[in-house]
């Protein structure tokens, strides 16, 4: 048996070899999950599981999916496999990601058809409406042809913000290798903007660094991640009293920081966690008239997480929301600045 222990070892998920119903072997893992001292105790008592003892007495080859083995309630996939001489292997597969995962998928279809269902049946009922025998008079067709206009606005715009998440989610381990001026970047996305700080009567103040070094990127991406950011500062964090949007970039140890800074009405701290989910809404009527999908975070952290940046958002009722985001230095760039490589 201790020419097994080595190759248990060698298995990340938590393994035991059981003989006669006795574990006579088991790896770390395993013992950090189920006890120090499971060696040479019977297998009822260290995975007290009707489905795996049945499995382990009948010694045959199976997989059962339990909860609650060891001290924690996450799901595992219990795998058996019989060796030679009666004895028997099982592996534990942790099925907690893999759970995770398929909640976020099905949950994000259920979100993307309620959120595509809202303007289609908007649409509908206007349609018919001006369809119809007895059609309403002309001011009416006008507002009505409006409203589908803009609904089928919106509605595009959530098709196409879901299909560029799903491009972006696709690149996640695909490093960046174009050289981008980051500040050079922000100028023209505010500049995309200005119309729009114009009509919600927002001033936009900028502190660009001229001097940053460069940052691998991928300018679409990068230009979008900024779009977003400024956009949404302007619709949802302009004041009354003050519609400032300030916007800096900066070099703040060793990497390169953009900031975005409204003086808004703020976030209530319940929101903060949830905001980078996807259609996640704070004011999901005030996203709405301001032409929001509700992705537009989600894209942001997505871009982020591609360029190995990290994304914080601080918000306070009544005190606005600074968005800030760090991009790491190439490896030259970090070598010759004296940063350690292993800080990224």
């Amino acid at each position: 048996m201790a020419s097994m222990t080595p190759i248990l070892e060698a298995i990340d998920e938590p393994a035991l070899i059981i003989e006669k119903r006795q574990v006579r072997a088991a790896n770390r893992a395993a013992r950090d999950l189920l006890g120090q001292r499971i060696v040479g105790e019977d297998i009822r008592l260290v995975i007290r599981h009707p489905k795996v003892l049945d499995m382990v007495a009948a010694a045959r080859r199976g997989e059962v999916n339990v909860e609650g083995v060891g001290r924690t309630e996450r799901p595992w996939r219990v795998i058996g496999v019989p060796l030679d001489d009666g004895e028997m292997l099982i592996r534990l597969v942790d099925r907690a990601a893999a759970r995770a995962a398929e909640k976020m998928r099905v949950d994000f279809v259920a979100n993307a058809s309620h959120e595509l269902r809202t303007p289609i049946a908007t649409i509908l009922g206007y349609a018919e409406t001006l369809a119809d025998e007895d059609a309403p008079d002309e001011e009416t067709r006008r507002r009505f042809a409006s409203t589908i206009q803009s609904e089928a606005k919106r509605m595009l715009q959530i098709v196409e913000d879901l299909m560029g998440l799903s491009r972006i989610e696709a690149d996640r381990f695909v490093q960046p290798r174009s050289r981008i001026d980051l500040s050079a970047l922000i100028a023209r996305v505010i500049e995309q903007n200005a119309p729009l700080a114009q009509r919600r009567e927002c001033e936009i103040v900028s502190r660009l660094a001229d001097d940053l070094p460069e940052i691998l990127g991928d300018g679409p991406q990068l230009s979008q991640l900024a779009d977003n950011l400024i956009a949404n500062a302007i619709r949802y964090g302009s004041g009354p009293e003050d519609c400032r949007i300030e916007i800096a970039t900066a070099l703040v140890r060793g990497r390169v920081r953009l900031t975005v800074r409204d003086h808004g009405p703020g976030i209530e701290p319940q929101h903060l966690p949830r905001l980078t989910e996807r259609f996640y809404r704070v004011d999901a009527a005030r996203s709405r008239e301001g032409g929001g999908t509700g992705l537009g975070l989600a894209i942001v952290k997505h871009i982020a997480e591609r360029h190995r940046a990290s994304l914080d958002i601080a918000s306070a009722p009544g005190a606005g929301t600074r968005v800030t985001v760090d991009f790491p230095l190439p490896d030259r760039d970090r070598a010759a600045s004296g940063e350690p490589l292993s800080s990224n």
